[in-house]
């Protein structure tokens, strides 16, 4: 063999690699609530599988108006089943309905350098409470959840002028750790976070004062790596990833 045609030959072996990895990278919409969670479980399945994985996280209305706009994506994990239903309502999606795979958690948290030291929902009703911090309930499930927990309590008419409006619930749990609020309504996989458990503490929100927030996904129709994303959700139902799941904060879906 000619050392030009070996050369021609090896160039013409690693050029389809590369395309071979590039068509092998998931590419995962995740919801905000999802970022202090999802990085090890996507490193897990890369590990497991050899299928690289690269993630955005944002808001699940962001992400399902991304989708609807044409953004490459092959898989949506959104906050509720709302959004991915939009996506499906679209025409875009391999499912005929989402597939849910966590159950979130709200919670109130507040740093521990606050006055509300013995925090408790009735810290709501605290006149010395002037900022809350909470997700946009147009944009984030943990916004509406939380919107209905004040609802439920009676008190979003007292309170709606202290909110402190986060595009997204980890934007929320930033305001409330910063200073910028001094109480959050924030999902307890930001709480359980290394961050916020060593800087604050937190109560669970009554379950009975929100509607469940139960997150699903879909696969994004015509994905060349529809395939991948099935396999990963397969995975993200598995026994083991769901007790870790579990333990970073978001309950099994059953």
């Amino acid at each position: 063999m000619s050392e030009l045609r070996r050369i021609v030959l090896l160039a013409l072996f690693f050029a389809f690699a590369l395309t071979a990895c590039a068509q092998q990278t998931l590419r995962v919409a995740a919801a905000a609530d999802l970022q202090p969670v999802l990085p090890p479980i996507l490193a897990q399945f890369t590990a497991q599988t050899g299928i690289g994985t690269s993630a955005s996280y944002k808001s699940s209305a962001t992400l399902a108006t991304s989708i609807i706009n044409g953004a490459p994506f092959d898989l949506f994990l959104a906050a509720d089943l709302s959004f991915p239903q939009r996506v499906i309502d679209a025409g875009l999606a391999e499912e005929s309905s989402p597939v849910p795979y966590a159950r979130g958690t709200l919670v109130l948290w507040t740093r521990n350098d606050t006055e509300f030291h013995q925090l408790s929902m009735d810290s709501l009703r605290d006149p010395a409470l002037k900022t809350l911090a909470v997700a946009n309930p147009q944009h984030a499930p943990y916004g509406r959840a939380a919107e209905a927990a004040l609802q439920h309590l009676g008190l979003y008419d007292t309170l709606k002028p202290k909110l402190v409006i986060a595009e997204n619930i980890a934007q929320t749990a930033q305001y409330a750790d910063s200073g910028n609020a001094q109480m959050g309504l924030i999902s307890l996989t930001s709480a359980l976070t290394p961050n916020l458990k060593g800087e604050g503490h937190y109560i669970l929100v009554p379950g009975e004062a929100y509607p469940p927030i139960l997150q699903g996904a879909v696969v994004i129709k015509n994905s060349q790596n529809a395939p991948a994303a099935q396999r990963f959700l397969n995975f993200l139902a598995s026994a083991p990833i769901e007790r870790q799941l579990e333990a970073s904060g978001l309950a099994p879906a059953h």
